[in-house]
């Protein structure tokens, strides 16, 4: 049986887990709690890099979300997450690369930055920008690349969610406010989603990995 090595706080994981779901693929969920059971030497075994998730089927160890996806649509691939049109899949490619390089980093200056700095208000005019491109790349369609739920609606879908539970809303995006509110109606999706209380321990552990990274930094220097 396929394990699944996660954290439901983390947005990588959600990743995962959701198309999991989707797909109704049988699997062992194996919680990692995140103030040290991923720095333990059998994880450690798994992925050097000691991030989750982590997937082991049929003894072939696979991390990085992105990759995992593209492997379970490749070995479990009904339902389809993935569209045949080639301009469609390159939509779905553009899309989940823009919400992983573009609009998930942001982020981090809306939690630990003031409203009135430089970076929080920088952050916030990005946002906007990645909130139209994702509006008129969603255009009139269902989903992102046609009307089937696809990868590009899992990842998008579970890195925007994280800015609801910030006080954030898509009113002035209306399409892509319908697309996010038809997400939350799946069952897969309400199974997963964060609650506020979870977002917020989400956010603790965020803040101990920043005061890790700089004691780190300072040491070195």
């Amino acid at each position: 049986m396929l394990k699944f090595y996660y954290n439901p706080r983390s947005p990588m994981a959600r990743r995962v887990w959701r198309t999991l779901l989707e797909k109704e693929i049988t699997f062992e969920p194996i919680l990692m709690k995140l103030d040290g059971d991923q720095l333990q030497p059998d994880y450690l075994e798994l992925n050097p890099f000691h991030h989750i998730p982590v997937i082991v089927d049929d003894n072939f160890r696979l991390l990085e979300s992105l990759a995992i996806l593209d492997y379970l649509e490749t070995k479990y691939p009904q339902p389809r997450l993935l569209p045949q049109n080639a301009e469609a899949l390159a939509t779905v490619r553009m899309v989940q690369m823009v919400s992983t390089n573009e609009l998930l980093p942001k982020m981090v200056a809306l939690i630990f930055e003031t409203e009135d700095s430089p970076k929080f208000i920088q952050a916030k005019q990005h946002l906007d920008t990645v909130f139209k491109f994702l509006m008129t790349t969603l255009g009139n369609n269902s989903f992102f690349g046609g009307e089937q739920l696809t990868l590009a609606d899992i990842v998008v879908g579970t890195d925007i969610s994280l800015f609801t539970k910030l006080g954030m809303n898509f009113r002035n995006y209306p399409n892509l406010n319908d697309w996010f509110e038809r997400l939350m109606q799946r069952p897969a999706w309400q199974k997963t989603e964060l609650s506020q209380a979870e977002f917020e321990q989400f956010k603790r552990v965020l803040v101990k990995l920043r005061q890790r990274e700089m004691a780190r930094a300072n040491h070195v220097q």
